[in-house]
């Protein structure tokens, strides 16, 4: 006698083999307190229309130390300012040092 397992979606119960699923972690959700794992066919992967390519993503750092993100559609982020992209181009990068600093000596010593 042999025990065989069978994978299964968890969108729509559909039965099928290991490479024929996707792995998908929903991090965040109003109804879930951690993140879940769902095993999804890879043909139903299109039940979750992706937005990403209109969608801008906010880290935002509180004068108290704390951090959140935000999701922001881009149409409406494009709105805080007059000319986002300048503004945008014009900001400074998040790593090395702030534009206009200068090594002391000039010399890296």
């Amino acid at each position: 006698m042999a025990i065989v397992s069978q994978k299964v979606s968890d969108l729509s119960g559909k039965q099928g083999a290991d490479k024929q699923f996707a792995a998908v972690v929903v991090r965040q959700h109003p109804d879930i307190d951690q993140p879940k794992a769902l095993d999804v066919l890879v043909n139903e992967l299109s039940a979750f229309k992706d937005i990403s390519d209109d969608l801008v993503v906010l880290e935002i750092a509180m004068p108290d130390g704390t951090k959140r993100d935000t999701y922001v559609p881009l149409e409406e982020f494009n709105k805080a300012a007059t000319d986002m992209p300048q503004v945008l181009k014009d900001a400074r990068g998040t790593r090395g040092r702030v534009p206009g600093t200068k090594v002391a000596g000039g010399n890296g010593s």
